[in-house]
């Protein structure tokens, strides 16, 4: 793959030269305060508050603490994301973790994550929850028995095609998508949270008594219902990734930040009081679905509701994921971590069209033989690594480099209190329950050193790469893109 030879630039201060007189091409600024806080609500309300639950109170046994769990988690996720606004003002490009790492601890460590990421963590999450949407898309027409894998596979597909035609086409039909469906996705679960307060209303608190009898107190039990819960919050730190296409992104990013992440951890709180309310813990953990059984006891007939808006919802969030994921492969080839082809963009649309589709052919593989529930804890424990690192940076950057400009500053308490987190979240279930799947993804994270040395820092670069560059860019419409990091 070629990459680009890069200059030695100041990392916290690097900028591109614009040729005078000459109009370059750059994504457009056209994300909002309302698109960002769609965004990060539109990918946050997933697949996770309809399936996590049960795994949550599994783990936890019994309902207060696991309550106790989703609140944890969701200030967690306030904590992280203030840490990342204050990165984002600080660094004001597009990439999230990927470039703060670069920025912060250079080349090599930003490699590794945006290899990990390009190939493994973003497209198996993506391709997570088209499969869940999937699940919920077709159960109508395979009533009584358990959907064909074949068909949920298909329809997964289906998804994936559809989410790249529409992030290539257009950045505003992307984020009009998004607005669309986090609005679908907000009434439905107030649907559901009016239902759990009519059942308070009327009585039903016999799942709250004695809540916290039979309390899990194992650290890798506690952290893994953690894994659990943030699945769930997993779209926190969205916003970062697209930066540069923000409208006053030193405003946006904190503001969009603290509407969306306090309003979605409240609507997960009343969500889980309402399947509580509805069911018995022990009905709640025999549960394939809770939103379905929630549907099918308080809604009656109108149930096929909750399949149809959980449907929706997981589109909603599919489409925040894979608009942000394709980010990450399009910045870290602009960087030459990755080929120059992915750094391009549309010519007329303006859109990052390679990297968006090398992240949904990665995808459709990860469909091939991935499923919903053999993702979440290891896509968490990898999340929480390059988490950890990247707040460890801005805590560098507070240390050491005081004097940077930034229009946010966060309480140094914070991100502390974030990094103790990740530390727990990612050595809590190896000390407790070590798993060999956890050493074949360390060891994956590694084996990118097999490629960095030689086309990264080495540039060893195929003369007949370039010639494939070219042609990709002749057949896919699409050129260089200069940084606009003002």
């Amino acid at each position: 793959s070629t990459m680009r030879e890069r200059k030695a630039t100041d990392p916290l201060h690097s900028s591109t030269d614009l040729t005078e007189g000459k109009e370059k091409l750059r994504l457009k600024r056209e994300v909002s305060l309302v698109s960002g806080v769609s965004l990060i609500a539109g990918t946050m309300i997933g697949s996770g508050i309809f399936m996590s639950p049960e795994w949550v109170l599994h783990h936890m046994g019994n309902p207060a603490s696991s309550l106790l769990i989703w609140a944890a988690c969701g200030l967690l996720a306030v904590f992280g994301a203030l840490s990342y606004a204050e990165l984002g003002t600080i660094i004001k490009e597009s990439g999230g973790e990927y470039i703060y790492i670069l920025r912060i601890f250079g080349s090599f460590p930003a490699f590794l994550f945006a290899y990990t990421s390009v190939i493994l963590v973003r497209p198996a999450g993506l391709a997570a929850v088209c499969l869940s949407f999937a699940e919920y898309a077709i159960a109508p027409f395979y009533p009584g028995c358990s959907s064909p894998q074949a068909a949920v596979k298909c329809t997964a597909a289906a998804c994936i095609l559809i989410l790249t035609i529409i992030n290539c086409l257009n950045v505003r039909l992307a984020t009009s998508v998004m607005n669309i469906f986090t609005a679908a996705k907000l009434l439905a679960l107030l649907v559901i949270v009016v239902g759990g307060l009519v059942l308070l209303a009327r009585g039903q608190t016999q799942s709250f008594q004695n809540g916290f009898q039979g309390t899990t107190a194992g650290i890798g039990a506690v952290g893994v219902a953690f894994y659990q819960g943030l699945w769930s919050y997993d779209g926190w730190n969205n916003l970062n990734y697209v930066t540069e296409e923000l409208k006053k992104p030193e405003v946006t990013l904190p503001r969009a930040l603290m509407i969306a992440i306090p309003l979605v951890t409240c609507l997960y709180l009343l969500v889980n009081v309402s399947y509580l309310a509805a069911m018995t813990p022990s009905e709640l953990l025999s549960s394939g679905a809770v939103a379905v059984t929630w549907g099918d006891k308080v809604l009656g007939s109108w149930a096929w509701l909750i399949s149809l808006s959980v449907a929706l919802s997981t589109f909603g969030s599919s489409n925040g994921t894979f608009f942000s994921g394709g980010r990450v492969c399009y910045i870290a080839a602009r960087e030459g971590h990755m080929p120059d082809i992915l750094s391009m963009a549309h010519v007329r649309r303006l859109t990052p069209s390679p990297a968006l589709l090398f992240t949904s052919a990665m995808s459709l593989i990860m469909i091939i033989s991935g499923s919903f529930t053999s993702i979440v804890n290891f896509f968490s424990f990898m999340a929480w690594l390059f988490y950890g690192m990247t707040i460890s940076g801005l805590l560098y950057l507070k240390i050491k480099k005081p004097e940077l400009p930034r229009s946010y500053k966060v309480p140094i308490i914070i991100p502390i209190i974030v990094l103790v987190a990740a530390v727990y979240l990612v050595l809590a279930p190896i000390i407790d329950q070590p798993q060999i799947e956890i050493l074949y993804i360390i060891l994956f994270i590694f084996s990118g050193i097999i490629f960095y040395f030689p086309l990264v820092r080495f540039k060893y670069h195929p003369r007949f790469f370039q010639r494939v560059t070219l042609h990709l860019q002749l057949l896919l419409e699409v050129a260089p893109t200069t940084r606009d990091a003002n």
